[in-house]
């Protein structure tokens, strides 16, 4: 099997649930459109007047920290730059996440939703340029489903959902963990270019169970027995702008 683009996901809300999307221009330099574009800023961050750029990823609620959040399926509108929020099917709050009263819709759900977690209320910030990722750099990240199946199989002994990783693009017909030794190098996926940055380190957040929020694995012990390290995902920059679309050819770095 050819290298294909299995799918794209991105996550507007930090934390949140993702969206998969068919098709989407990349533009050099930028994050995967709309992807974290959005964060909720926990309630010792979300009383500081500080700057609307990038922040630690600490100052937003996440699923490393509150699991409960998975039980949530959110759909974000592009065209309306709104944010439907579902709790077992039911939608349990709305609101425009571009005007201050869609935003405090949505905050008091939150607060209420989270009450305990944290004190002092959420508070709904945008990323002016960027993305809240995890690096200040904007940057996407790739996961290879050979290596996720070599995890299940070999170390895990049951199935992984991939939306555990949270990952930007999933990537299909490479053999297993050749993407740790990509670093430096470039890729095409579609009409762009990424450069690999180097591996993304597993976290407690892939442990919780996207459907139910519940903590049903432990991966990163498991993966640094049976493999000596717990990398699943690789970061990269785009380089290159170009559309992607699902069953895209992607053409690897070439092995020495």
């Amino acid at each position: 099997m050819n290298p294909i683009l299995a799918a794209i996901r991105r996550h507007p809300v930090k934390g949140l649930s993702g969206q998969e999307l068919p098709a989407v221009a990349l533009t050099a330099g930028r994050a995967l459109p709309f992807d974290r574009r959005y964060g909720l800023l926990n309630g010792t961050a979300a009383l500081e007047s500080g700057s609307d750029g990038w922040r630690l990823p600490t100052d937003f609620f996440t699923l490393d920290r509150v699991e409960k959040l998975a039980t949530l399926d959110t759909e974000f509108d592009e065209a309306t730059t709104s944010l439907i929020v579902r709790r077992g099917g039911r939608q349990v709050s709305r609101g425009r996440l571009d005007q201050p009263m869609g935003r405090t819709l949505l905050e008091q759900f939150f607060a209420a939703y989270l009450a305990g977690t944290v004190p002092g209320m959420p508070r709904l910030v945008e990323a002016a340029s960027g993305a809240f990722g995890d690096h200040e750099e904007p940057s996407l990240v790739l996961l290879n489903l050979a290596s996720l199946r070599d995890l299940e199989e070999r170390v895990a002994k049951q199935p992984v959902d991939p939306r555990r990783f949270r990952a930007n693009l999933w990537i299909d017909g490479l053999d297993p963990w050749v993407e740790r030794s990509w670093t430096g190098q470039s890729l095409s996926v579609g009409g762009a270019t990424l450069e690999i940055v180097g591996p993304v380190d597993g976290r407690p957040a892939n442990d919780v169970n996207p459907d139910n929020g519940a903590t049903d694995l432990n991966l990163l012990p498991i993966m640094e027995r049976g493999y000596g390290h717990c990398q699943i995902a690789v970061r990269a920059r785009v380089t290159g702008g170009g559309r992607i679309a699902q069953g895209d050819p992607v053409s690897p770095p070439k092995q020495a």
